[in-house]
């Protein structure tokens, strides 16, 4: 069989990479020909263990090979961003202009699969765009979602043996969409249909973005109280039915911070704890962006100068180079909009370069820093003393008691 992947993102290529280590003939296809470039040359553009290698390996064997165009396949897959617009309404433009480009491909019996985020009947309204230029087609395709559900830095593992939900237009269309996954998918194929696939994905992270939120204000109001959060998480959590999360400087990725949104605005009188989750999740980094600026007003009424800070982590999660809808990016924004002339150092050990933030070796920006400040848990930050000479914020529990 061959497959089309339409996007070459932190989706998009793994997909492609994986299915093509198990034998399919797969295309990838960006509008960067840059990465397009990088993919051929068996390079991949994201940091992700284990990656590089596979993607070398399926480049040279020559089951994987990127273009800036699609060509015709078996199966076509739509793995594009689908970000917001003003007032957090979803945009599937990208998914849409993904579609097109393939619509004069498409031949019966073949497999059309979307994986990217979407509201709710956008598979609907992409089949629907299809049969109104191919009307011919009509009943003659396959037409499926399958949402994705890795995680950042495991996403070869969880690529073959997480459980996928497949939700086809019609019965035979999810049974189609099931036979291609299971050539790599080790998980369980859970058949169900297109809009309960499409809620099913907005809800995992709806989900988590809520529990999330419940940590974060606990964070609030343990700090007020002079609690030590990550303390009472630790006692709280051995109650045997209670596993609270872990709190942090906001909430970040594009899909925890963003696939929330999806819902309220299509349902805005439904999902109230759902916008109230986001809105808590929001105001964390703004909290933690005032509890940084404060403390270096202080370190300059204490000792008559302005602090260096070192702005410890710029990426969602830890251990990655993903930085979309990052908190930790948000808040050393504010920071240096308004920094005056403190010295900010600026840490991301998982990106080489990046085109706004000039970037500081963590270890030379700790040892020059008076305050330091912790965003995300990157294992290199668990590496650095506790130095009782320098001011240390802690948003991501660097420094939590485990008991």
């Amino acid at each position: 069989m061959k497959a089309c992947f339409m996007g070459l993102g932190y989706i998009g290529l793994p997909t492609a990479i994986i299915a093509a280590k198990h034998g399919v003939e797969a295309v990838g296809v960006d509008i960067n020909p840059e990465v397009v470039a990088l993919t051929n040359r068996g390079k991949i553009h994201i940091v992700e263990p284990g990656l590089q290698e596979l993607c070398a390996e399926v480049v040279a064997t020559g089951r994987l090979k990127a273009s800036t165009v699609p060509e015709e396949s078996d199966a076509y897959f739509i793995v594009v961003p689908t970000p917001f617009r003003g007032n957090h309404e979803p945009d599937i433009a990208y998914v849409e202009a993904a579609t097109k480009s393939v619509i004069p491909l498409l031949k019966a019996g073949d497999l059309y699969v979307i994986e990217s985020t979407s509201p709710v009947g956008t598979t609907e309204k992409m089949k629907e765009l299809i049969f109104a230029r191919r009307p011919e087609l009509k009943d003659k395709l396959f037409i499926a979602y399958c949402p994705e559900r890795v995680l950042p830095g495991n996403v070869i593992h969880e690529l073959v043996y997480n459980d996928r939900v497949i939700g086809g237009i019609t019965p035979e269309a999810t049974e189609k969409a099931k036979e291609f996954y299971s050539q790599f998918v080790k998980g369980k194929l859970h058949a169900t249909n297109a809009r309960t696939a499409e809620m099913c994905k907005l809800t995992e992270n709806s989900s988590r973005d809520v529990q999330i939120a419940f940590a974060n204000e606990l964070s609030l109001i343990c700090d007020k109280a002079g609690i030590d959060v990550w303390e009472l998480i630790e006692l709280a959590n051995r109650h045997p039915r209670v596993n609270i999360l872990r709190p942090g400087c906001g909430v970040g990725g594009h899909c925890i911070a963003v696939d929330p949104y999806f819902l309220t605005a299509e349902f805005p009188m439904e999902s109230q704890l759902i916008a109230k989750a986001r809105e808590i999740n929001n105001y964390k980094a703004f909290w933690c962006t005032e509890k940084i600026k404060n403390a270096m007003l202080q370190f300059k009424l204490d000792h008559g100068r302005e602090p260096a800070v070192a702005m410890m982590g710029l990426a969602f999660k830890p251990n990655i180079d993903d930085l979309r809808e990052a908190p930790a990016k948000y808040i050393t924004t504010r920071v240096m909009q308004g920094c005056n002339n403190a010295e900010l150092l600026i840490v991301e050990p998982n990106v080489k370069e990046h085109k706004v933030f000039k970037l500081t070796d963590y270890r030379e920006a700790f040892k020059r820093a008076d305050i330091v400040v912790y965003l995300v848990a990157h294992d290199q930050f668990k590496t650095l003393p506790k130095d009782p000479a320098k001011v240390i914020l802690d948003f991501c529990g660097i420094f939590r008691k485990v008991r």
